[in-house]
């Protein structure tokens, strides 16, 4: 049972990196690759500023700038230098790696003697159980912001930007600004998925963000899915949603360990389901066309 908890924890702590790639993926239609980097600077920002004894309110405000600064460039390069928005984050992406190792100092550091965020806000006996809780509140308040957001003349520009720029431009809306403020807010919140998978963990690891997009794509795709199935329609809804992805995601892999599968399989198990729940609603909706 504490095993599937475990991954249930997990996935709610990478939700906010789902909700970041919604962003982007969704709402503007960038495929940004940049968190990949944006996920362990996130980490890599926690790791050394608790270590230095900064208190959480601060190392979490530090987490969410580095990760918006690295949406910015992204964004720039996209828009000043005109580059597609996938070279672009990739670019930043590798940047982002040699900067994460200075960050750190190491390849790794360790956060066993640190007072995490699930310590602080620690209200049950069992560790794992404020885990669980820690992790539905940033579930909660992150959707509920973001939604929040995207209800607000600026967040209806945003939307607007990603389904019309030639509208927007006729409107009188920055697009490029528009595109630039919406990847550092989504990288923002990959960073915020660093800051936690790292306290989570206890340890930070110059690694542990490659191929983390392909999660964040996978999850993105499992709620999307689950939202023209169901027909949702209101935007906090669909933010759940995109969250719920994250934790079925974890999910899969948590059940086929548990099964005792070889990890070597892992990744074609995941693919598989993605390809299932993406791809089993538009067959069948093609044969009732």
């Amino acid at each position: 049972m504490i095993f599937y908890i475990s991954a249930l924890v997990l996935g709610l702590c990478l939700s906010a990196m789902g909700l970041g790639i919604f962003i982007t993926m969704k709402i503007f239609r960038i495929p940004d690759i940049t968190t990949d980097g944006t996920y362990t600077l996130g980490a890599a920002v926690t790791a050394v500023a608790l270590t230095h004894g900064w208190g959480l309110p601060a190392t979490l405000l530090i987490t969410l700038l580095a990760g918006a600064v690295a949406g910015v460039l992204t964004g720039l390069v996209h828009t000043r230098f005109r580059i597609d928005a996938l070279l672009a984050g990739i670019l930043v992406m590798t940047g982002l790696y040699s900067i994460n190792l200075n960050v750190l100092g190491r390849s790794n550091i360790p956060l066993i003697e640190v007072n995490t965020i699930f310590d602080s806000l620690g209200i049950f006996s069992r560790q794992v159980y404020n885990e669980l809780w820690v992790g539905l509140l940033f579930l909660l308040l992150l959707s509920g912001l973001i939604a929040y957001l995207l209800r607000t003349d600026f967040g209806i520009a945003m939307r607007a930007t990603g389904s019309s720029q030639s509208m927007t431009r006729a409107l009188g809306i920055n697009n490029d600004r528009m595109k630039i403020t919406g990847l550092a807010i989504a990288n923002a919140l990959t960073a915020v998925s660093g800051f936690l998978v790292a306290q989570y963990q206890n340890f930070t690891d110059i690694n542990m963000g490659i191929g983390i997009v392909l999660v964040g794509l996978g999850s993105v795709l499992i709620g999307d899915a689950l939202i023209n199935w169901w027909g949702i329609r209101n935007i906090w809804l669909r933010l759940l949603t995109v969250m719920l992805g994250c934790i079925l995601f974890q999910m899969v892999l948590a059940v086929a360990l548990s099964l005792g599968i070889n990890p070597n399989f892992l990744k074609l198990i995941t693919a598989v389901f993605v390809l299932g729940i993406v791809g089993i609603p538009r067959v069948l909706q093609r044969q009732g066309a």
